[in-house]
């Protein structure tokens, strides 16, 4: 008897064994995507997945922006996320494949290359949340949500502040006397040239005079272009340059430390993104993308998705934004300060419409 029972406890161990190794092994990701459920809210029975566009996480600009956003509603709202990143256009479609067949709930697929596939896609799951940010599609889809922001509303704060700048010698003794400023894109598409067309606009209203070097890298994941063209526009006289080129127009900063000019970032407070930056870093127009991603899962979430629309985000909805100066803080004029709370001030009582292109300017 003793022999036997001693038999049975090693099998009654050794199958305990198997099934905790069975146990842990389960859920294991062999992608090196992020998938993250939070150690804050309680967990609730609601997965978000974000698709990057080709400048992928660490941009430190847009797609960081819309992922901090997925990170607050986990924290927040409990939900699973999960971000899987694109490095070219073909990766789009079989990642937004593989985590609607892993079953999640809602889809943001990032940047207005992605518009295409988003109407193409989500018609083939119907009962997954799909949010394009800064797509406009036509006729949405139920399951379907565009987001827009005004970036230009954005962006011409931003011009008053680079207008004036180049215009004040106290500001700092980088500021020339040549009265030109710079403009360094990304891709030429509608949300870049909406950047484009506010900033020239918002410069040119409080500085007539101003020249706007504009320049564009063709691209947004390449830092080395945007540092490039960052050196051109200076080398042109431009004193600040404002980049709204993703991870392209990070190169700037180097740029403008090494040839002294000042810099404006982009979509987010890129002060704080971007490591040693402070001593160029004048402001940044900021696109507030994780303000619109965590509204939209919570809308998700509380059964309030507003599918088949188009949402927009600008100054009156808390969608754009200037940074604060930080180190700039005790050197900006209140000039300058007045401008923009004057700016501000004629955009939300439709005083100033903002051109939304270079055909409006």
């Amino acid at each position: 008897m003793d022999a036997r029972f001693r038999r049975f406890l090693a099998l009654l161990v050794a199958f305990a064994l198997l099934a905790t190794m069975a146990i842990g092994c389960a859920g294991t990701d062999d992608t090196t995507d992020d998938t993250d459920t939070g150690d804050g809210a309680a967990e609730v029975d609601f997965s978000v997945a974000m698709i990057t566009d080709v400048g992928g996480l660490g941009d430190k600009s847009f797609n960081d922006g819309v992922y901090a956003g997925l990170e607050n509603a986990r924290d927040d709202l409990g939900v699973e996320i999960r971000a899987v990143e694109s490095n070219e256009i073909a990766d789009y479609e079989p990642n937004i494949d593989q985590v609607a067949s892993a079953g999640y709930n809602m889809i943001f697929t990032v940047g207005f290359l992605m518009t295409d596939t988003t109407i193409k896609k989500a018609p083939e799951y119907e009962d997954v949340y799909f949010v394009g940010i800064d797509q406009f599609i036509e006729e949405p889809a139920d399951n379907t949500v565009g987001v827009l922001f005004k970036e230009h509303e954005g962006a011409y704060l931003a011009g008053v502040v680079a207008g004036l700048a180049t215009l004040d010698p106290d500001l700092d003794d980088r500021i020339n006397d040549d009265n030109v400023i710079g403009f360094v894109g990304g891709m030429d598409i509608p949300p870049v040239e909406k950047f484009q067309a506010g900033f020239i606009a918002g410069a040119r209203s409080v500085n007539p005079d101003v020249q706007v070097i504009s320049l564009y890298t063709g691209d947004f994941d390449d830092p080395a272009k945007g540092k490039e063209m960052a050196l051109s526009a200076i080398d042109q006289g431009a004193d600040i340059v404002f980049a709204a080129a993703g991870l392209s127009g990070a190169g700037g900063v180097p740029a403008a430390q090494e040839r002294g000019a000042l810099f404006i970032g982009v979509d987010q407070d890129q002060y704080l993104t971007i490591p040693g930056s402070g001593d160029v870093m004048l402001t940044s127009s900021m696109k507030l993308l994780d303000v619109a991603a965590y509204d939209l899962i919570k809308s998700a979430v509380d059964g309030a998705f507003p599918g088949g629309s188009i949402v927009e985000f600008g100054l009156a909805e808390g969608g754009v934004a200037l940074a604060p100066f930080h180190d700039f803080e005790d050197k900006i004029s209140q000039e300058i300060l007045d401008a923009i709370a004057k700016a501000e001030q004629d955009i939300l009582s439709g005083a100033i419409t903002v051109p939304a292109s270079r055909a409006e300017l």
